[in-house]
């Protein structure tokens, strides 16, 4: 069992930045790999960003590549979204969520969820 709690979201100006943080429990956390999705009310979950479970291979949606960075910090049990040069299209509810196999772009690969944390971004 894993549960995640994601931090750090907030309300930031365009062009801002904020890193939202993804606190799991259990050691388990560090054989599981991890994404990130978001979603606007409305419209459904959009896959964001994904990390393997030991950090070395990542990807990211096409719409933020070169802006957010996905990482992770097993010792901690912790992953993280850093984003950069934030558009107000990036605002929508960010969740972090976490995966026994592969990682990819598929909701239906993960297996736990968190709560989400809200994203603003103004124009």
């Amino acid at each position: 069992q894993v549960q995640l709690v994601e931090s750090g979201g907030g309300l930031v100006q365009a062009g801002g930045s904020l890193r939202l943080s993804c606190a799991a429990s259990g050691r388990t956390f560090t054989s599981y790999g991890m994404g990130w999705f978001r979603q606007v009310p409305g419209k459904e979950r959009e896959f964001v960003a994904a990390i393997s479970w030991r950090g070395s291979s990542t990807t990211y949606a096409d719409s933020v590549k070169g802006r957010f960075t996905i990482s992770r910090d097993n010792a901690r049990y912790t992953g993280y979204l850093q984003m950069n040069s934030l558009k107000p299209e990036d605002t929508a509810v960010y969740y972090c969520a976490a995966a026994a196999a592969r990682v990819g772009g598929n909701p239906s690969l993960y297996s736990y969820w968190g709560q989400g944390t809200q994203v603003t971004v103004s124009s």
